[in-house]
Order: structure tokens, then C-alpha cells, then sequence
């Protein structure tokens, strides 16, 4: 029992110490955008497909994650998913150009996307239910607190040092990863060797990629943008044509199925709106304080920071009371409290001070710990064991969507509200007036996402358990 531990823990250690760099790589890019514009001589929308690319080649790998966790072997697949992390993060570090350089993030990303399906997976697999909830906190504490420290770290090694420093710091991390796997990591997954379906593939790929990189454009360039259209248009088709291939085959890529069993389409939607959430209000914050209210980034930076060290160090311990109480309390108890701050939001003026600012969004990502791990182990909980792959590049692939979609339609609410109001006198200012109704959006969501949460039921039970059960129960009536 002692060895099995000891081989749990090392897996762990392993898995959070892959994810953690793999996730603080989506946001350690975006203070650095300015010097790499000033050296390699480019425009800010071209730099700032450094990050875009890394979200969206993510949000094309992790659907695909499912198919590759029952081809491959645990081992097999995290050496393979830093192996490809560790070389493009190389790339990226001695990048003569700006095409080298996105060729760079391209290439973490492919093995950046497979990273968080395998640990939740892994996680889920390794760990009792009566334990889950402890280990998915220590997820949680990655997911916080990595994309909370890449700004930071960004801005403040690109201030004292080269923008390529950032790569460097990232690579003896992932090259030991890799070594310690080598020697270590055992497999944990079941290995069922499916058809690989070139069409399911091709059609995932355009699919959730066009979309993603629909309202990722429509948040940066508007609506009426062609390649918007297009590309949403593109998405939407494809994903219809993926979805309906899915249903039709014996094994799919990836099983919708998982939507059949009872809490899981609910907590996917409060998760979703949890996800919109987050991005959106990190995304109006920074805006309406530098451009509206004339904070500096830096500062901007540390109104958010002790929000994300909050939700950070509340996630382990969320985890072990979900443990003891299921998630449907913490659940309802974390989105009162997101939607009354987020209403407390929808008041912001020209002498809203960082203090209120900090306060009121600490206490919204405090309510937020409560939602997103424990909503996510309560769907998956309810999976039998050969569709946990697939719940979880399921939950992982929503919530990319929701952050683009949240994005796009937030930033959009937000500049038409505005020019609205200038039209209308009584209206003093009108960008903060924008900034306003975007967080009476953000509550709305907030306020349906907490009628869903009543559904959400204490089962410590998967379904799939339960159905093994009873089938033992019906052979053994048959015997007797």
C-alpha cells in the first residue's frame, strides 16, 4: 500500500509540475508583447498572435486528447506531450525572427493542450471518489495560480532582462519533467488502441478552432470583421458535421455521450458560465482602469493578483471539503457570492478607488474557488471509468470556448453600450457606463449559473458504478 503511495505521489508531482508551466505559458507572453514588437519590428496585432495561437492550437489539442489517452500509455503520452513543450519552447528562445518565434509557441502549445486532459484524466483514475475532490483542488491550484503569476513574472523579467529569458526559465523545468518521467512514471491508463478517424480529426480541428478563433477575432477586431464571419461560420458547420460523425460511430473520438448521464450537461453550463466570468471580468478590470480611470498596467496587474492567490490557496482546501459535503452547497454558496459582487461591479465610476476594486474582486474569485473544481469533479465523478478521458477533454474543451466566447461578447457589450451612451446627455461617462452593463452581462450568467446549480446532487457514486452494480445484482438473482 506504502509503494502505491509513493508511486501516486511521484505521478503528481509530475503531472502538476508539467501542467503548471504548460498553463503559466498561456499568459507569460502578454507583458512581453511590447519589447519582442520593438525588436523584431512588428505590429501590436501581429504580436499579439503569440498568445492567440497558443489558446487556439490548445483548443485544437485537447479534444483530440481523449482519442490519444486510449492510444497511448500514460508514460508514452506526458514524455511525448513535454518532449514537444521542451522543443518548442527551444525554438521560441533562440528564435532569429518573428515567423520563428510563432512557430515556437505553436509547437509548445500542440504539447501544452494535451497536458491538462491528462491530469485531470490521470487524477480521476489514480484516486478513490472519497478522494478526488482533494486531488482535483491541487488542479485547481495550478489552473489559479499559474495564469495569476505569468503577467507578473513577464513584466518583471522583461523589465530587468531579454524577453527571452522567459524560454529559458521554462526549459530546465520541463527537460527535468521529462528526465524524472523517464526513470519514474508508470502507466495508469486503460489502452484500447482505437481506429485513428483522419475525417473526425480534420473535422474537430476546424471545427473548435474556427470557432475559437471566430470570437477571439470578434473581441479584438468586432463582428462585422470577414475573417469573424468566416471563420465562425466555418467553425459552426464543421462542428455540426463532427458532432453528428460522432454519434454515428461505434467508437468515437469523442463520446457525447457523456452528456447523457444527469448533472453533467448542468455542470458543464455553470462551468462554462464560471469560465466567462473569470476572462471577462480580467478582461473589463484591466480596461476600465487604465484607459478609464488612468491606473497604470502595473498597477492594473496588482488589482487582480490577490484575487488569483485567493482562488489559488482556496482550491486545496475546497477540494477536501467537497470531499466531506459534495459539491451542490459549495456550488450554490460559490455563485451567490459571484453574482452578488459581480452586481456590486456594475457601479464603477470616476472615483472607484484600486482598494474597492481589489476587495470586491477577491471576494468574487473566493466564490469562484467554491464553483469550478468542485462542479467539474462532481461531472466527472459521475462518468464510468472508460468515458473519464472524454468527460474531461469535454469540461477542458467548453471551457476554452466559453473563455473566447465570454470575451468577444463582453469587449462587444462593452464599446456598443458606450457609443450608445454618448449619444445621450445625461450619461457623464459613457465608457464607464459600457464597462457597467458588461458586468450587469457577467451577473445575469452569474444569476442563471445559480438556479442550474440546485440540480447539481451530492452522488458520491459515478452512474457508471451504480449501473455495475446492478448488473452484479441481476447475474447473481439469475444464478440463485
Amino acid at each position: 500500500m506504502e509503494g502505491s503511495s509513493k508511486k501516486h505521489s511521484t505521478i503528481v508531482a509530475l503531472l502538476l509540475a508539467g501542467t503548471f508551466i504548460a498553463i503559466l505559458n498561456q499568459t507569460l507572453m502578454i507583458t512581453a508583447i511590447p519589447p519582442i514588437m520593438d525588436e523584431m519590428n512588428v505590429t501590436a496585432n501581429s504580436a499579439q498572435w503569440l498568445t492567440t495561437v497558443f489558446m487556439l492550437v490548445n483548443g485544437i489539442m485537447i479534444p483530440i486528447s481523449a482519442f490519444l489517452l486510449e492510444r497511448f500509455t500514460t508514460r508514452q503520452l506526458f514524455i511525448s506531450a513535454m518532449s514537444i513543450f521542451a522543443a518548442g519552447t527551444l525554438v521560441g528562445g533562440i528564435a532569429p525572427n518573428f515567423e520563428m518565434l510563432l512557430v515556437g509557441r505553436v509547437i509548445q502549445s500542440c504539447g501544452a493542450g494535451i497536458m491538462l486532459p491528462l491530469m485531470t484524466t490521470v487524477f480521476l483514475m489514480i484516486f478513490p471518489v472519497n478522494k478526488r475532490g482533494a486531488a482535483m483542488g491541487l488542479v485547481g491550484l495550478v489552473i489559479s495560480f499559474a495564469p495569476a503569476i505569468g503577467p507578473a513574472l513577464s513584466g518583471w523579467v522583461t523589465l530587468h532582462f531579454s524577453w527571452r529569458v522567459l524560454f529559458f526559465i521554462i526549459l530546465p523545468i520541463a527537460l527535468i519533467d521529462i528526465l524524472v518521467a523517464f526513470f519514474t512514471l508508470k502507466n495508469v491508463t486503460e489502452v484500447s488502441k482505437p481506429k485513428v478517424d483522419v475525417v473526425s480529426i480534420f473535422l474537430s480541428s476546424l471545427g473548435f478552432g474556427g470557432l475559437l478563433y471566430g470570437f477571439t477575432s470578434a473581441g479584438n477586431y468586432g463582428w462585422s470583421y470577414p475573417a469573424t464571419l468566416v471563420t465562425l461560420g466555418l467553425g459552426s458547420v464543421s462542428l455540426v458535421l463532427f458532432i453528428s460523425r460522432q454519434l454515428r460511430l461505434k467508437h468515437p473520438m469523442l463520446e457525447f455521450g457523456v452528456f447523457k448521464f444527469s448533472i453533467f450537461p448542468f455542470a458543464m453550463i455553470i462551468g462554462m458560465i464560471g469560465f466567462m466570468g473569470l476572462i471577462g471580468a480580467e478582461t473589463i478590470i484591466p480596461l476600465f482602469m487604465q484607459h478609464m480611470r488612468g491606473f497604470s498596467a502595473f498597477e492594473a496587474g496588482l488589482a487582480l493578483l490577490p484575487g488569483a492567490l485567493i482562488s489559488g490557496l482556496m482550491a486545496p482546501i475546497i477540494g477536501r471539503v467537497f470531499d466531506k459535503i459534495g459539491a451542490r452547497w459549495l456550488v450554490i454558496i460559490g455563485i451567490t457570492i459571484m453574482t452578488a459582487s459581480s452586481f456590486a461591479f456594475t457601479n464603477l465610476g470616476p472615483s472607484t478607488t484600486m482598494t474597492y476594486i481589489t476587495v470586491l474582486y477577491g471576494i468574487r474569485m473566493f466564490g469562484l474557488s467554491m464553483v469550478m473544481m468542485p462542479v467539474s469533479t462532481a461531472a466527472l465523478n459521475q462518468l464510468p471509468k472508460r468515458l473519464i478521458p472524454h468527460g474531461a477533454a469535454m469540461d477542458n474543451t467548453m471551457k476554452m470556448i466559453a473563455a473566447s466566447v465570454g470575451t468577444a461578447i463582453l469587449v462587444t457589450v462593452m464599446t456598443t453600450t458606450a457609443e450608445t451612451a454618448k449619444q445621450r446627455p445625461e450619461i457623464s461617462y459613457p465608457d464607464m457606463y459600457g464597462a457597467n452593463v458588461a458586468f450587469l452581462v457577467v451577473s445575469i450568467l452569474s444569476l442563471l449559473g445559480l438556479i442550474l446549480s440546485f440540480f447539481i446532487k451530492n452522488d458520491p457514486q459515478s452512474e457508471g458504478e451504480m449501473e455495475g452494480k446492478r448488473r452484479r445484482k441481476i447475474r447473481i438473482k439469475m444464478q440463485e
